[in-house]
């Protein structure tokens, strides 16, 4: 006699401690993911999370994100873009990934500028508060004078 199966779809179910042990996060990661709407789970009558099987790939997809340091809220909008409920694919890598490619591009441009001025600033050692570009870039309250001109609020000139 053959054992009894339960039903076909408690196989394709996994608790958040599998998920977490396939995907090699902790498994209060896979809970944050839950709760902040980047996977969904189903609920026991015991109030367990279930997850069907393509949250591993989702949360690949998260991994790999974060990965190249783009925050959740990046990947939330990869999420948001596609049908309800559906796994991400290879498309849907490509097009985040090329979007991701341009500001990280950025990024690397940015950092390379303040490198670059970086290695200026060391033979200067000056960190002037109203001169240096790296300390104080960009300071439009030097005009003022010294002082904590914006806890003082506009009428501090009338003072």
């Amino acid at each position: 006699m053959a054992p009894h199966k339960t039903p076909a779809h408690r196989d394709d179910v996994l608790t958040v401690g599998q998920v977490a042990e396939r995907c090699g996060v902790a498994s209060s990661a896979v809970r944050y993911y839950d709760d902040e709407g980047l996977i969904s789970s189903s609920r026991t009558s015991g109030g367990q999370r279930r997850f069907s099987r393509d949250t591993i790939r989702r949360i690949a997809f998260i991994l790999a994100g974060q990965r190249v340091g783009r925050p959740l809220s990046d990947v939330r909008a990869v999420f948001d873009a596609l049908p309800r409920n559906r796994t991400p694919n290879q498309n849907d890598w490509s097009a985040a990934s090329t979007k991701w490619r341009v500001q990280l591009d950025d990024q690397i441009e940015q950092l390379t500028a303040l490198r670059d001025q970086l290695d200026a600033c060391i033979g200067c050692g000056c960190l002037s508060l109203d001169r240096c570009a790296i300390y104080n870039p960009e300071d439009r309250a030097v005009a003022l004078g010294s002082g904590a001109r914006y806890l003082l609020g506009d009428s501090a000139g009338d003072l």
